[in-house]
């Protein structure tokens, strides 16, 4: 155990740079676990197991929602246009023609 006194360092150096490492993407299980067993660790005892587990579910959810907006805003930017939508010819049954002169 010579080097327990730089475990806390260390993680906390991981949490500042993850970030960095991959592509950007909101939440995920490990920087959700690492905030979570950080501010867990602040609490008290024994709170930081706890508070890794509470991290990673709440980033498990906040990525599932990101990755689902994505999804929608994929979807509606890919459906093409009709191209007759606003030629301004309409050709409804109800419309009435003009009378002859």
């Amino acid at each position: 155990m010579k080097y327990s006194h730089l475990v806390f360092p260390m993680f906390a150096c991981a949490f500042i740079l993850s970030p960095t490492f991959g592509h950007a993407e909101p939440g995920g299980c490990l920087k959700g676990a690492m905030a979570g067993g950080v501010a867990g660790h602040f609490v008290g005892s024994g709170h930081a197991k706890g508070g890794a587990a509470a991290g990673c579910a709440a980033g498990m959810v906040r990525r599932h929602n990101a990755r689902k907006a994505a999804a929608a805003q994929e979807e509606h930017t890919a459906q093409p246009s009709s191209p007759d939508a606003d030629t301004g010819s309409s050709s409804s049954p109800h419309e009435t023609a003009s009378p002859p002169r």
